[in-house]
């Protein structure tokens, strides 16, 4: 299993920028793939961005051009925001799956979430 903790939320005013961490333990080398994940008030959680092990990253349309995801040897993900609009606030969610059966079970695992809002 792999525990996540994220950091970086905060409150900035539309145009500013953020960056979340994500600290990832336990069977970190059997992450395949980490990801960032959104909730909005009254909505549903919505993909941001991923990044797999070997370095493919993917993006929602709606932060294209403005979030970049990354992520260092130890598996700590980051989100780098940038142009940030109203739109974009919400609870961010670090999730991790992998896992090498029958040695370590298959997960999905999500941090606590961290808060980012964005003022007009």
């Amino acid at each position: 299993q792999v525990q996540l903790v994220e950091s970086g939320g905060g409150l900035v005013q539309a145009g500013g920028s953020l960056r979340l961490s994500c600290a990832a333990s336990g069977s970190i080398f059997t992450i395949n793939a980490m990801g960032w994940y959104r909730q909005a008030p009254g909505k549903q959680r919505e993909l941001v961005a991923t990044i797999t092990s070997g370095g493919i990253t993917n993006y929602a349309d709606s932060v294209k051009g403005r979030f970049t995801i990354s992520r260092d040897i130890t598996k700590n993900t980051y989100l780098q925001m940038n142009s940030l609009k109203p739109e974009d606030t919400g609870v961010y969610f670090c999730n991790a799956v992998g896992g090498k059966p029958p040695l370590v079970p298959a997960f999905n695992s999500w941090g606590q979430g961290t808060q980012v809002t964005v003022s007009s």
